[in-house]
């Protein structure tokens, strides 16, 4: 039997309110797994009492042990301390007023004996308030790189092995208020193994000026929080650029796609008109039309694979619209739209493909540019857009698939929404996104043996997701690539038992999903939330200030996964 690993908890401290420090080292003392040191680094704490009340703790159990410093060199200078004393395996980082569960060090224990070669833990969190109320409670996705970088998401609680922190060069002078959210980006790059623990382990305490309680009361760690993104980019070789997302602590990554990547956007069509905010248009007409106008990529090609009824208008103005950049290619055969987009893109010669829907008209500049270009990681194996209905509320933001459904989670909250804990605006990964506008580099789409023509008419994309994760690929959501997916809201999907079968029968039944909690069962918890339903259990607590008090009842939905 493997020896229980030593934990070395880091703590910076600077004038903690006597009894919230209490607290925090009574949540250490309470600790179920004993194999631990605490290194507590006083930064020149104005008050004694601070560090008696550290010595005095000591005096009982030597496993706790006081550093102070001579100089207050804030919480980077005070943390490295700590680290640098540390004797055990495991680094736990823990803040002067927070407070760990006092399962918290053996159940990230049993994930070490589970897997030898584990980096870096991170669990569950909530909140805590001044009258010891728990809410706010963020069910976190398993590793999810690309949430990393536009969200410090695993934050609390964070274990990582003490070798590796030390090789990256523990916390970095420069990034105060972002310094784990550095740390966190540059162990991620280097270990062999992330863990996530689906449980709460860390209450982090919600006290007046702390970024708990207000994300605005330290302005320049979202400043260190871009730096510390940009550098991460810089050195994995990506072109792009960070700026400030729409709400502190969250971050946009605007890539670079080379002008000299060909890219395919395929499209079935009948060439169907509809009525759209009281104007009837030509549907596959307006599409192109407006991801033509929305981006500035030149090496592109329109392949339209149309039916035989399209009428001869339709593509003669197709050809008005898109000139040289056209490709038509006729389809005889009866409606399926797995072999449609397989003929198209077997037709098309881009080395990346661009899956789009006839009945979509796209709204933010850049759009190819974005989804495209995250391709470029050779772990990604495809990308997906942010969908509208009519009405501007969210038709797909990903897929969930969980408890034996696959669902478009966050259907019907309002474009405005940040969505829980910002899921709707920043970068992610996911299980799956719509083929309603995605795209694939097209040698994955080759190799996975593109959309399956068994599924003509739902779940084709859903099987497709779960080809390419099979490959060890990542799905990645791009927040800022929107549409509007002309979708009737109130569509009764007409979804058959033998499709879901297929799907079930060729994967399995889905049950939690790895990206987004959707629990089975409803938790029952006092919080300070509304109450609103979820499919299958709550919809995630938020602290998006747009959702919080609204009415979110059908943020997962029910229709069809396509």
């Amino acid at each position: 039997m493997s020896k229980a690993p030593l934990f070395s908890i880091v703590t910076p401290v600077y004038e903690p309110p006597l009894d919230v420090l209490g607290d925090t080292i009574a949540s250490v003392l309470a600790q179920e797994h004993a194999e631990w040191e605490w290194l507590l680094v006083d930064d020149c704490s104005p008050s004694q009492a601070v560090r008696d009340l550290i010595r005095e703790h000591s005096a009982r159990d030597p496993r706790i042990r006081l550093i102070e410093r001579e100089t207050n060199g804030h919480i980077v200078a005070a943390s490295n301390d700590g680290i640098e004393a540390a004797t055990g395996e495991f680094i736990v980082l823990l803040d002067h007023d927070d407070l760990l569960t006092p399962d918290a060090l053996a159940a990230n224990a049993r994930m070490i004996e589970a897997h030898d070669d584990v980096d870096y833990l991170y669990s569950d969190e909530d909140k805590i308030d001044d009258e010891g109320r728990l809410y706010d409670e963020f069910r976190k996705p398993d590793w999810s790189p690309e949430r990393l970088r536009g969200q410090m998401y695993t934050s609390h609680l964070s274990v990582m092995r003490t070798d590796v922190v030390r090789r990256v060069g523990a916390f970095r002078e420069g990034y105060d208020g972002s310094q784990d959210h550095d740390l966190a980006l540059r162990v991620g790059e280097v270990a062999r193994r992330v863990v996530h623990i689906p449980r709460v382990l860390y209450h982090w305490r919600a006290v007046e000026g702390s970024a708990s309680a207000d994300i605005n009361a330290k302005p320049y760690a979202t400043i260190a929080g871009a730096k510390a993104v940009q550098s991460h980019l810089d050195r994995l070789g990506i072109e792009a650029e960070v700026g400030q997302g729409p709400v502190p602590g969250h971050y946009r990554v605007h890539r670079r796609l080379d002008p000299a990547v060909r890219v395919s956007v395929v499209i079935p069509t009948i060439g169907q008109s509809a009525l759209i905010w009281g104007t009837r248009r030509v549907m596959v007409v307006e599409a192109v039309r407006s991801l033509l106008e929305h981006t500035g990529h030149d090496n592109l090609e329109i392949v339209i694979v149309h039916d035989v009824p399209t009428p001869p208008e339709v593509l003669d103005e197709l050809r008005e619209v898109a000139g040289d950049k056209l490709v038509l290619e006729r389809f005889a055969k009866p409606f399926n739209y797995s072999e449609k987009m397989n003929v198209g893109c077997l037709r098309a010669t881009g080395d990346r493909l661009v899956f789009l829907n006839d009945d979509v008209e796209v709204i933010s500049d850049g759009w190819i540019e974005q989804l495209v270009a995250p391709l470029d990681e050779p772990d990604v194996g495809m990308t997906g857009a942010r969908l509208y209905f009519s009405d501007t509320t969210v038709q797909h933001a990903g897929h969930v698939y969980a408890w034996g459904h696959y669902h478009h989670p966050f259907r019907e909250l309002p474009r405005e929404s940040y969505g829980p804990f910002g899921a709707l605006i920043i970068n992610r990964e996911t299980s799956g996104v719509t083929a309603a506008c995605a795209a694939m580099r097209r040698d994955t789409f080759l190799e996975v043996g593109g959309f399956a023509e068994g599924l003509p008419v739902n779940f084709n994309d859903v099987d497709l997701c779960y080809k390419v994760r099979r490959q060890g690929l990542r799905i990645v959501y791009v927040a800022a690539v929107e549409l509007f997916h002309f979708e009737s809201r109130t569509r009764e999907g007409s979804v058959h038992d033998w499709e879901r079968n297929i799907v079930r029968g060729r994967w399995g039944f889905p049950e939690a999903d790895p990206f987004v909690d959707v629990p089975r069962k409803r938790r029952r918890r006092k919080v300070r939330n509304n109450d609103d339903e979820y499919p299958g259990g709550r919809e995630p607590l938020t602290s998006d200030p747009v959702e919080t008090g609204r009415n979110a009842r059908k943020a997962a939905g029910r229709g069809r996964a396509t």
